[in-house]
């Protein structure tokens, strides 16, 4: 058994880390909000662009009538021979399975489309490390050496989300599909409503089937246990449960565009697609990194609600094994003076 002047040393340095992992809880817990009202923000504003393409859709041909192709490349669906998949995790660690849930199910995913080549495009750290040890990092427009190979990858990206950070990365992917590089794009990513309505989704980007209409290839419900965990680290922390409110907002943005009269466009319907649809395929991308950065923070909240609770139980425990040492001791010492006072 350890003297008790080394379990009071244990005992001193995990309290060091339970105030390390509680302040951390409570910074995870603070950027939780911010991060879910910067989502919520974003969201009137991808609703009014989809409603105006509806509308547009509506009231124009979303195809040439002469020879049926569609007016834009971004509507053009080919058999998949190429595919990019855009895998969104985090920078840093100490989020529980936040990451490794990812990437597991991105093998997974990866699996499922043998037979194709793949370009893997990473957004955040966890994701470029772990398959940069896998596959071959090239430029899209190098050549090929594997089936499946890394294309490009963006750290830091969801530490500060931006807008034209994220249209960069759309802009360059809209633009290889353009020229047939690719067939169809895929993102992998986090989806977040609240602390204890989240999902692992691959979601298809392009090429766009229906305006408004998410197609979802592979969704992953979390376990009953981590949403049961994650929702008694929110309320231990003051976080909300429940979604945001948002039927006001959502219903005022669903008007936008969707009156029934005649409009007439300036310009022709070609020219109207390709401005509107690239930014719609950059907004879908914008929400993935948005929804991520909650799901991270949330992630975290939660694990470091867990290392908290583990350190106090340790702490219990050490308390426990030195009172029982310190006793043993004074026991004994106790002994060994009666015992040389019965040998005098």
């Amino acid at each position: 058994m350890a003297n008790v002047l080394d379990i009071r040393r244990r005992i001193r340095s995990v309290k060091s880390t339970r105030q390390i992992t509680k302040a951390m809880k409570m910074v995870s817990a603070a950027k939780l909000r911010r991060a879910q009202e910067r989502a919520l923000a974003a969201r009137p504003y991808a609703q009014m662009l989809t409603n105006v393409l509806k509308s547009l859709v509506t009231r124009a041909d979303c195809f040439d009538p002469e020879t049926g192709e569609p007016l834009h490349p971004l509507l053009v669906q080919r058999e998949e021979k190429n595919i990019l998949v855009i895998i969104v995790t985090a920078d840093r660690g100490l989020a529980g399975a936040f990451n490794s849930n990812i990437i597991k199910s991105a093998q997974r995913f990866l699996e499922s489309k043998g037979g194709v080549n793949i370009d893997i495009e990473c957004i955040g750290r966890k994701a470029r490390d772990f398959f940069r040890r896998r596959f071959p990092m090239e430029t899209p427009d190098g050549p090929r050496s594997a089936p499946v190979r890394i294309t490009g990858e963006h750290p830091g990206l969801l530490s500060k989300p931006d807008f034209a950070t994220v249209e960069e990365v759309a802009e360059d992917i809209i633009g290889r599909y353009t020229r047939s590089e690719l067939d169809a794009v895929y993102v992998l990513f986090n989806e977040f409503k609240s602390v204890i309505a989240q999902r692992l989704v691959v979601e298809t980007v392009l090429p766009i089937s229906q305006i408004g209409e998410r197609d979802i290839r592979q969704a992953e419900e979390l376990s009953q246990k981590e949403l049961e965990r994650a929702g008694e680290a929110a309320a231990a922390a003051g976080v909300s449960l429940t979604e945001p409110d948002t039927a006001e907002i959502d219903a005022r943005a669903a008007k936008f565009g969707t009156e029934q009269v005649d409009y007439i466009y300036e310009q022709p319907p070609k020219q109207l697609f390709a401005a509107l649809l690239p930014k719609y395929v950059s907004v879908q991308l914008y929400r993935s990194v948005l929804e991520s950065v909650a799901a991270e923070h949330a992630a975290r909240m939660t694990a470091m609600d867990s290392a908290t609770n583990n350190a106090t139980d340790m702490i219990d425990s050490l308390t426990l094994t030195m009172n029982r040492a310190r006793q043993a001791a004074i026991t004994k010492e106790i002994i060994e003076i009666v015992s040389g006072a019965a040998a005098l």
